[in-house]
């Protein structure tokens, strides 16, 4: 049975491979009038149980993690990943630099050095995930959950504790 750092870093591994390759991602925040989700782009970095993007300090998403830091990322791929954590505004000026590309040039319209930009550091909690295997497959699985008809012992989908607080790392999901 692994310890419990090795669970953990068997889940980081785990989402690593998943998300890995992935340009965007929705990030979700709470605002007062409920959820409100909108694509990022995913930074070139190895995911270590921390997410990173580059946003503007005069949007709406700055504003609202600095009421509330609680968020949800969804990466969809080969599979689909559901990651939950706490975001952190990172004003760093050599990170910025460090993850910087022509792409973000052209997508916020500015350079690195934009007093304006801002780094939102994920620290990820717990990451759900549903493995396709085949389209088809996943649309059934789907469809039969929307009918209520979802088999309680689909291991479509599980959910991994970032943290290792799992004993085997991965919990199966109904």
């Amino acid at each position: 049975m692994p310890n419990m750092h090795t669970a953990s870093q068997e889940a980081i591994d785990k989402v690593r491979d998943l998300i890995k390759g992935i340009d965007t991602a929705m990030l979700t925040t709470v605002t007062p009038e409920g959820l409100v989700s909108r694509p990022l782009k995913t930074q070139e970095v190895e995911f270590d149980g921390d997410l990173w993007f580059l946003t503007s300090k005069d949007t709406d998403k700055y504003e609202e993690l600095l009421e509330d830091p609680r968020v949800n990322v969804a990466y969809v791929g080969k599979s689909y990943v559901s990651v939950r954590g706490e975001a952190e505004l990172v004003n760093d000026p050599a990170k910025i630099r460090e993850f910087w590309s022509v792409a973000y040039e052209k997508l916020l319209d500015t350079t690195y050095d934009d007093p304006n930009l801002v780094l939102i550091k994920v620290r990820a909690e717990t990451a759900e995930y549903w493995e396709t295997g085949s389209k088809m497959k996943m649309v059934a699985h789907l469809f039969q959950r929307l009918t209520g008809h979802d088999r309680p012992d689909s291991d479509l989908n599980k959910t991994v504790d970032l943290h290792g607080s799992d004993d085997d790392g991965a919990v199966p999901k109904p």
